[in-house]
């Protein structure tokens, strides 16, 4: 495909046309603040293929690579080793290049699978139904507060302290559009949660309760009491889980009666890739099946009796007219949702069980290690394969030092919460089926040389 650049008479004839008067004019609704008024600074100019090349892969060797050295980072993204038959079979020709199935019925490879991810979603969120997939789990856990305006007609939600910031952030930013009141908190660097305070904060005009599962601090705690007082509200617990694995070991939000479960689908098939893409997954009681975002492939037979599937609901703009669309999401995480069905697949129940298992055993002994280490108090009590501790000195450095020593010893609560002082010390620390031993105790060892 050529690049072919518009001359000016081209870009004077689409202004007069839609009525602008200039470039400038389609960027109005941007605040002046996050515009160029020039050249980034820094940035070079136009440079040959060659030129770009050699430089691009000069960077690319700054960049530490998570398999290489003690890996702590998790804090919504975490590291889990994918079989190499996940690449290989996503990466087959029927299936790398498909696009959204605007016909179904010439789509049933991808509509099977889709119906498979489903399946394997709702029965891990504990959930009656789950649609196709969201973009991430962000968006995800934005588009349930949406949904739940819609059920209830009220619109105020409470979020709570544990619900990760960046998806607070994704919240606020929508909110803004849409007119939902957010009632937030920060977290308190304790082993308590804030349900009891959750459930003190719901009134008449609450439409949800968002809580993470388990926390931003790696805290779990039993969703039941917190559902049962917003059912009592007639408000509705959305339920937000951020590591999947997690499931295989603690009991599923849907089954401690949440209304709607969204997550981030990452740690299943995915990988870290630098941040995204990555799979939203999105999970609700069937008596609102109509109210949920995206789409759902469902199981048919055709005129001859056939086992066949079919796009069942599909409440976009572009098939349905627009004022009735629940959103303006426009597809479905396809690739991204292959990976995680077939790193499920071949997994299973048993298999997701045991990773489960082997990962809050890894935990444990990190946890019980670094607490040897004086100074470092576990803050976490009750966690799965994360955990927070509180060092005596403010955690950002720590990690920062830790990093040119080639340790990935964490992410630091300052650096998630800047500029809360009751927070800096905090440190959250994920551990996998993919750390060692050794890595353990390297990171202990470390820090024990820094903090002495």
């Amino acid at each position: 495909m050529r690049y072919l650049p518009l001359t000016q008479p081209d870009r004077d004839a689409m202004l007069s046309v839609i009525g602008a008067g200039s470039i400038d004019d389609l960027f109005v609704d941007v605040p002046e603040a996050a515009r160029l008024s020039g050249p980034i600074a820094g940035l070079p100019g136009h440079a040959s293929e060659l030129a770009v090349e050699r430089h691009m892969t000069a960077l690319a060797r700054k960049n530490v690579v998570a398999g290489e050295v003690p890996f702590f980072l998790g804090a919504g993204a975490y590291r889990h080793h994918v079989p190499a038959s996940v690449d290989h079979l996503i990466q087959r020709g029927e299936f790398l290049t498909a696009y959204t199935p605007y016909q179904p019925e010439i789509a049933q490879g991808t509509l099977q699978m889709l119906f498979e991810f489903q399946t394997q979603v709702a029965r891990m969120l504990g959930t009656d139904v789950a649609n196709a997939s969201m973009y991430d789990g962000s968006t995800a856990c934005w588009e349930a507060i949406g949904m739940a305006r819609r059920i209830t007609r009220k619109g105020k939600a409470i979020l709570s302290g544990g619900l990760h910031p960046h998806y607070v952030s994704v919240a606020k930013t929508m909110a803004k559009y849409t007119g939902d009141q957010l009632e937030t908190a920060t977290p308190a660097l304790s082993a308590e949660t804030d349900v009891e305070a959750l459930i003190a904060a719901i009134d008449a005009d609450t439409s949800c309760v968002v809580v993470q599962y388990p926390d931003i601090l790696g805290r779990i705690t039993d969703l039941t009491p917190l559902a049962d007082a917003c059912h009592a509200n007639k408000a509705l617990l959305i339920a937000v889980v951020t590591e999947p694995v997690a499931l295989g070991a603690i009991t599923a939000p849907g089954e401690m009666d949440a209304d709607i479960v969204v997550g981030e689908g990452q740690s299943l098939g995915v990988g870290l890739q630098f941040g995204g893409p990555y799979v939203g997954l999105m999970g609700c009681k069937e008596k609102y099946i109509r109210q949920m975002p995206g789409r759902f492939c469902g199981e048919t037979v055709d005129a001859d009796g056939r086992r066949g599937f079919v796009l069942t609901l599909s409440t976009r703009e572009q098939h349905i007219r627009r004022e009735k669309a629940t959103s303006n999401i426009c597809t479905n995480s396809g690739l991204c949702a292959l990976a995680f069905s077939v790193h499920m697949t071949l997994l299973g129940e048993a298999g997701l069980r045991r990773l489960a298992a082997i990962n809050h055993a890894a935990a444990c002994r990190a946890a019980d290690r670094l607490s040897q280490v004086p100074g470092v108090e576990l803050v976490t009590e009750s966690f799965f394969n994360e955990f927070t501790v509180r060092l005596p000195v403010e955690a950002r450095p720590v990690v920062r030092t830790l990093a040119d020593r080639g340790i990935l010893a964490g992410v630091s609560l300052g650096r998630l919460y800047p500029g809360e002082a009751a927070l800096a010390n905090g440190l959250i620390v994920a551990v996998t089926e993919t750390t060692s031993a050794e890595d353990i105790e390297t990171l202990a060892a470390a820090l024990e040389e820094v903090l002495a």
